[in-house]
């Protein structure tokens, strides 16, 4: 990829002057838009918003084909903030939307997750501008994910902590974080597959990709600790290819830009019934997903859909290949199983998951994933706008 010139100015960026509360939500990867699609067009509905893309996901199957399915609105600034590596990257992400915010003056700022996108809050912090995070709180308590050093820096950065548990709020609790800014608003996924839950099932990805339903594995490895680490890498994928062997069926690989260009420089031989596919949208990945024999992820999504499926009696085999979880609450609930990256552990699991889903044992939904997330961080937003300015940066505040 050709490393396009970071955008410095934004002079030209203009809020709607509409007497709204003026807020700036931050993006850059593909979990991030999915997640915050009905929050984003809840607070365009109540706020004056200005949507700000990093550019931490480049390609269009992991970014634009999601704006698209979601029914959202193009990001109004595009920060281009990529670099030749990952120090110039996050450089970048903070010096572009530090400038941002120096040139448009939001009354917030609004992000979600662990990503480096989220490293933006480092420069709104300095300017004193409240900072509202969704996804706070979560741990797998694994120090080899990059994530886990993104979270906490978020967290302690952020000046009100939204969680999607009590076992988030109680992580929280345990930095010492303020906890009458801290809320359970739960899992926004929930909404957003409700809202989409019509085009999903309506979705021709079978036909297209010549699958039959329940006679295919769905298959989606893209962790840097699953493929930029050797030893994993090969455990992973050596697992994979005896899932194949062992199942005898198409295994659809939805396989990220990172996984395809470590497996051609590796030049690990996939077995034939592994069939690579470019990234899913939305709408596709998901009805592929509901009609699966099984889906195989280490996608941190994936408790939370497995947990939605079960609410409306479609319930997933959901088979996630790591060793950690930062969402305990779906397991507490058995929406899923870990299984590892070894062969007998995922082996063992899929076996496991297929026939307790056959056998109706399949979990019951989480209680904090509900639906009404979106409405929850809108009032929130506006709450505490004027608390955190009087409270924490001492602001005069009429």
């Amino acid at each position: 990829m050709a490393v396009k010139t970071p955008k410095f100015d934004y002079s030209d960026v203009k809020w709607q002057k509409n007497g709204k509360l003026k807020l700036i939500i931050i993006v850059g990867t593909r979990p991030e838009i999915i997640r915050l699609a009905a929050v984003i067009n809840k607070c365009r509905k109540y706020f004056d918003v200005i949507l700000a893309h990093t550019g931490q996901n480049y390609d269009y199957n992991l970014n634009g084909v999601f704006f698209k399915d979601l029914k959202l609105k193009d990001p109004e600034v595009y920060m281009d903030a990529v670099g030749d590596d990952l120090g110039a990257t996050c450089g970048n992400i903070i010096n572009c939307s530090y400038k941002l915010f120096v040139q448009t003056k939001p009354e917030g700022v609004l992000v979600l997750g662990d990503t480096n996108s989220c490293l933006s809050v480092i420069g709104a912090k300095r300017l004193h501008i409240p900072i509202f995070h969704m996804e706070a709180g979560n741990r797998c308590k694994d120090e080899c994910l990059p994530e886990e050093t993104n979270r906490r820096i978020v967290d302690i950065i952020s000046d009100v902590n939204m969680a999607y548990s009590e076992h988030a709020r109680r992580y929280l609790a345990e930095c010492g974080l303020p906890r009458e800014r801290t809320y359970v608003t739960g899992s926004p996924m929930a909404e957003v597959l409700r809202g989409n839950l019509v085009e999903i099932e309506a979705s021709d990805i079978h036909q297209r990709l010549g699958l039959e339903k329940g006679k295919y594995i769905l298959l989606s490895a893209h962790r840097e600790e699953n493929i930029d680490t050797e030893k994993n890498f090969t455990s992973l994928f050596t697992a994979i290819n005896k899932m194949a062997e062992k199942y005898d069926m198409p295994i659809l690989y939805s396989c990220h830009p990172r996984s395809r260009n470590r497996l051609a420089a590796s030049g690990f031989q996939l077995d034939p019934r592994v069939q690579i596919q470019q990234p899913l949208g939305f709408n596709d990945y998901n009805c592929l997903q509901m009609n699966a024999f099984c889906v195989v992820s280490d996608s941190g999504t994936l408790p939370e859909e497995s947990s939605f499926y079960a609410s409306i009696g479609k319930p997933i085999s959901a088979v996630c290949i790591r060793t950690s979880t930062e969402r305990p609450e779906a397991l507490d609930k058995a929406c899923f199983i870990l299984s590892g990256i070894d062969t007998k552990g995922l082996l063992q699991s899929i076996d496991l998951a297929v026939q307790m889903t056959a056998n109706g044992n399949h979990g019951i939904p989480v209680p904090d994933y509900v639906d009404d997330v979106s409405s929850k961080v809108v009032k929130i937003i506006q709450s505490y706008v004027g608390v955190v300015n009087k409270m924490v940066w001492r602001k005069d505040v009429l």
